[in-house]
């Protein structure tokens, strides 16, 4: 019986398999025979079905007995054939655009579908084009070469009309009364900035350089009191180029993840919405919208070609209105591409077009628009290597005197409105004006803390009033010369006044500007001599610029130990275009202890008080910044972060008998800064240091780490270290500054309505001090600084790093940083605080 059971088993699998129903076959378009991928192939009233690939082909097997195949795809009229069960058997389906099929949607209740990607034709679709972007790419090219015209205007939305009828605003009234009404539908704009360029771009794929050659810039400057090109340069980073073969688009100082990024899927969901026809070739239009409408993502829609390469023809990238981009109300980048000759896809146009306001009203604040046009391409013609020689983007002279005639031609089909053409006169005519003038000086006063009088500069005004342990009620008055007193020599000067050392302060510096242009802007070229008699507590080098700023007086801890510094100081700087520097400098300095700090030696045994310490330095600083950009103000850089690396090199050498120098030492350190992006992971600001001193010296000149004992939270100082605690002669240093960038509080509920942002950072220092300067070791040095209960304050690094970390949440009210900062080591140091609250305001979009 069990064999006969077998002999049955075998018998009915076979036969069972030999009852298959097997159906394969091509589709193709009834009009075009182009094949068609993705049709939705199945059996009607189940959920077995398979779709076509890109050749068109399709393969659907089912051991049930099935009578009807159905083919269906968006934008065609469906099929339905009747097929017979257990047979193997052959269909092309030829299918008929349906012209009506997209003109009516009934949206029926019940439960929704879930979102998957699996079986999903969308999701193929956007594989292969994510599959053919390295074939669709420019750089797919050995050589392409193109030109490009932009334009980039701001314009105030909405102002009031009868504005310029009101007093004190009719003297405006050319200016106010200049209005479009067609860029913004529903919406008056009113102009106040504009910038033309023409480029002619370069791309070499072997070795692989880019090169862009500004041929022509015209621009307007609205604001006289930031550096013109600065602002330029900030503007165009926030409308930065978009490429939606990459990864990652860089647009609003924020890493947005591209539709057709390698892992957009898992980021975005895919919808086929329309089938169309563009001279006479099919296509495919996708719409996208993101997993989660807070992240860095966009929404919109690309339309795809069916000719096999999956090229983007057109796209539309929008943003979600609950994203977390601050102050940002509507953006969105219109691109268009054309076919050439050898049939690809060039990117022919991008536009562009964000509003802006700081509250929620849509019928207020700011719109931006950016036009891009690129023509003329040439492909694969071999360029000399001198083209692409020197620096990445260079301009021509002559670029900013280019005259009507060339602009007329530049801007081709992008002719410029009579109310744009009026923005230049207009603008023009502004900065003439007595009344506007004051205006900027008011708004300079509380922005950059500098009043300008004819000539010279007064400020920075937050530095006018501080204290401290030392100096008690501090005043402070200074200011410097600008470009109307000269554009080669600038003199700087404060004087300062504690009322509890009754000791004056003051600084003297005056500077010659070899390349006529202010010392204060790119690329610098000056030499400056110096002289500088102030307060200064050991170990404090805040990035706040200005320690004796008010806010920076308010401090935790005892703080009591301070420097009288007394310098004269010799500089030469000299910066190039590719943001390579280098200064030489010479330095007589004598630190005299003030407060609580002393000097004392044990030589013989006996306790011996110094006055003072004499050094005489000579210094090298270099420094390359590759592709940097930066915003000049009047009191300091901002640099503008960069994907790109930069490398800081100092070296100082103290000479004995050298203008009564008293040490020979030499200090070298090394730093390297970068900015790591993670796309929808956020940003890291990583930082590694290290430095080593050669030499015998006395503590005050060995590296007394920095230390910060303010309530702010300061990225390059570590938090919880009191001044004066560690010194060393050699350390290394990392300090990594991590922003999530909301990833996490996006996915929460209650977080992803605050917008908040997650920050993490570490830091950790490891050093030491060799014997030679170790005062147990060596009397002639200075004793390390203790207490008045004799318990040491100022330790050395052991086997141990110092390391601190810290959680944080950005972007509170759009400003605050609130970030809880912990002490991992050394928690045995007198006055030491093991955790702590500090408060940070950022800008950022």
């Amino acid at each position: 019986m069990k064999y006969t059971f077998l002999l049955i088993t075998i018998f009915f699998s076979i036969t069972a398999k030999g009852q298959n129903t097997i159906v394969s076959g091509t589709i193709t378009d009834s009009k075009t025979n182009q094949p068609l991928p993705f049709v939705s192939v199945s059996f009607p009233g189940t959920s077995i079905g398979v779709n076509s690939d890109k050749n068109g082909k399709y393969y659907i097997t089912t051991p049930k007995t099935y009578t009807e195949l159905k083919f269906s795809f968006v934008g065609y009229k469906a099929v339905t054939r009747t097929i017979l069960a257990g047979k193997e058997q052959v269909f092309n389906i030829k299918l008929q655009p349906d012209v009506q099929a997209l003109a009516t949607v009934t949206i029926k209740s019940g439960k929704k579908k879930r979102y998957r990607n699996k079986d999903n034709p969308a999701v193929e679709l956007i594989r292969q084009v994510i599959a053919h972007k390295d074939s669709n790419r420019m750089q797919s090219y050995d050589y392409t070469e193109y030109q490009q015209y932009e334009k980039l205007q701001f314009s105030f939305i909405n102002v009031n009309p009868k504005l310029s009828e009101k007093k004190g605003y009719r003297k405006y009234k050319f200016l106010l009364d200049n209005r479009d009404t067609t860029n913004l539908p529903g919406k008056s704009l009113l102009p106040v900035y504009l910038e033309e360029k023409l480029t002619q771009s370069y791309y070499r794929k072997n070795p692989e350089k880019t090169k862009k050659i500004i041929e022509g810039e015209k621009k307007v400057n609205i604001v006289n009191f930031v550096d013109e090109d600065g602002v330029n340069i900030y503007l165009n980073r926030m409308y930065n180029e978009v490429d939606i073969y990459s990864n990652n688009i860089f647009l609003m100082t924020n890493m947005f993840l591209s539709p057709i990024a390698d892992n957009a899927p898992s980021f975005y969901k895919f919808f086929i919405t329309d089938t169309i026809e563009v001279d006479h070739k099919k296509m495919v239009e996708l719409s996208f919208t993101p997993r989660n409408g807070n992240d860095m993502l966009f929404e919109g829609l690309i339309i795809v070609t069916l000719d096999g390469k999956y090229a983007v023809q057109k796209a539309r990238l929008s943003v979600n209105k609950n994203i977390n981009l601050n102050w940002v109300r509507s953006m969105a980048n219109d691109l268009s591409y054309e076919q050439s000759s050898d049939g690809r896809y060039h990117l022919s146009k991008s536009e562009m077009k964000a509003t802006f306001n700081i509250s929620k009203n849509p019928d207020k604040g700011i719109f931006g628009d950016r036009t891009i046009t690129y023509s003329n391409y040439q492909i694969n013609v071999p360029r000399p290597d001198s083209v692409y020689a020197g620096e990445r983007t260079v301009t021509v002279k002559n670029a900013l005197k280019q005259g009507d005639q060339f602009w007329s031609d530049s801007r081709g089909r992008d002719t410029l409105t009579s109310v744009e053409g009026n923005v230049y006169k207009n603008i023009d005519s502004l900065q003439t004006m007595p009344s506007y003038k004051r205006a900027m000086e008011i708004i300079a006063l509380f922005t950059v803390g500098f009043k300008t009088f004819g000539p010279v500069d007064v400020g920075p005004i937050g530095t006018f009033y501080s204290f401290n342990s030392v100096e008690g009620f501090r005043l402070k008055v200074g200011g410097r010369t600008n470009t109307d007193f000269s554009t080669r020599y600038y003199l700087e000067t404060y004087g300062a006044y504690g009322f509890k050392d009754e000791k004056f302060k003051y600084l003297l510096s005056a500077a010659y500007s070899f390349n006529n242009k202010s010392i204060y802007k790119f690329p610098e070229s000056y030499i400056k001599a110096t002289i500088q008699n102030d307060v200064k507590i050991p170990g404090q080098e805040l990035s706040f610029k200005q320690p004796d700023a008010f806010f920076l007086s308010f401090k935790r801890g005892v703080d009591d130990k301070y420097l009288y510094n007394n310098y004269y100081k010799l500089d030469y700087v000299n910066e190039y275009e590719n943001h390579f520097s280098f200064a030489w400098g010479f330095k007589n300095w004598q630190q005299s202890p003030a407060g609580a700090l002393y000097f004392v030696n044990n030589v013989g045994g006996v306790p011996n008080t110094i006055d003072k310490v004499t050094t005489t330095e000579l210094s090298l600083n270099l420094r390359y910044a590759p592709h940097e950009q930066l915003v000049q103000g009047k009191l300091y850089r901002i640099i503008i972060p960069s994907k790109y690396p930069i490398f800081t090199l100092d070296y100082h050498e103290g000479i004995k008998g050298f203008f009564n120098g008293q040490y020979n030492y030499a200090n070298l350190r090394l730093r390297v800064d970068k900015r790591v992006y993670l796309s929808q992971l956020g940003f890291a600001d990583v930082s590694v240091e290290g430095g080593y001193l050669f030499g015998q010296v006395p503590f005050p000149l060995l590296t007394i780490h920095q230390a910060n004992q303010t309530y702010t939270y300061d990225p390059e100082s570590y938090n919880l270290m009191n001044f004066l605690e560690f010194v060393s002669d050699h350390y290394a240093s990392l300090k990594i500054d991590y922003c999530l960038n909301g990833f996490l509080f996006n996915k929460l509920p209650l977080f992803k309505k605050l917008k908040w942002r997650e920050y993490i950072s570490f830091k950790t220092l490891y050093g030491n001090l060799r014997s030679e300067n170790d005062p147990a070791l060596h009397p002639q040095l200075f004793e390390f600084p203790v207490a008045q209960n004799g318990v040491p304050i100022t330790y050395t690094l052991g086997k141990n790093p110092y390391t601190e970390g810290s959680i944080g949440v950005g972007n509170i009210f759009k400003v605050f940083r609130v970030d809880m900062v912990e002490r991992f080591d050394y928690l045995n140091n007198p006055n030491v605080q093991h955790f702590g609250v500090r408060v940070r305001a950022q800008f950022d979009f």
